[in-house]
C-alpha cells in the first residue's frame, strides 16, 4: 500500500509540476506581449516610428498638395432699425447689425454697388416680422437663411456665403 501511495504522490507531484510550467510559460508570453505592446505604443507616441513607416513623408507630401485656404472678406452693413409687425399691441423694434461674408474680395465693388437694394429687401422683409418670429435659436436661423437668400438674389452673380449677426436687440 505504500508504494501505491508514493506512486500516487509521484504523479500528483509530476502533474503539478506540469501544470506550473504551462502557467509560467503563459505567463512569459503574456509578459512578453504586454511589454512589445508598451514599447511600440512609446515609439509611436514620441515619433520614432514615424521615420520607420515613412508617414511623416507621406504626411509632408499631402501638405504641399494641398490647395491653399481661401481667405474669407467680410463687409459690414450699416445698422437697421426697424419696426417688427405686432398687429394692433404696443410697437416692438429690432435693432440689427449684420456682417456678410463673401467668397473674394473682387466682389466687394459689386457688393457696394447694390447696397440700397441689399437695404431695400432687408428692411422690407424685417418690418414683417413678428417678436415671436425671432423667438429661440430656430427663429434666428431661419432669419439668418432668409437675409442670406435676400442678398444673393440682390448681388448675384456674386456669392455671399454667410450672414453674420454681430448684434440683435429686440425692444
Amino acid at each position: 500500500m505504500s508504494d501505491r501511495t508514493a506512486d500516487e504522490s509521484v504523479e500528483a507531484v509530476g502533474e503539478d509540476s506540469g501544470k506550473s510550467g504551462g502557467s509560467k510559460m503563459f505567463l512569459m508570453i503574456g509578459a512578453g506581449v504586454v511589454l512589445l505592446l508598451i514599447t511600440g505604443g512609446v515609439l509611436y507616441m514620441t515619433g520614432i516610428a514615424d521615420k520607420f513607416l515613412g508617414h511623416k513623408e507621406e504626411a509632408a507630401a499631402t501638405k504641399e498638395k494641398a490647395p491653399p485656404v481661401p481667405t474669407a472678406v467680410f463687409y459690414d452693413l450699416p445698422d437697421l432699425l426697424v419696426n417688427l409687425n405686432t398687429g394692433s399691441r404696443k410697437p416692438s423694434f429690432l435693432k440689427l447689425s449684420v456682417s456678410l461674408e463673401l467668397e473674394r474680395a473682387e466682389d466687394l465693388p459689386r457688393l457696394q454697388s447694390v447696397m440700397p437694394r441689399i437695404i431695400d429687401n432687408f428692411q422690407v422683409y424685417l418690418r414683417e416680422l413678428r417678436v415671436e418670429d425671432l423667438r429661440g435659436s430656430s427663429g434666428i436661423y431661419r432669419l439668418r437663411e432668409e437675409l442670406l437668400t435676400r442678398v444673393n438674389a440682390a448681388v448675384a452673380p456674386v456669392k455671399v456665403t454667410d450672414v453674420l449677426f454681430k448684434e440683435m436687440l429686440v425692444q
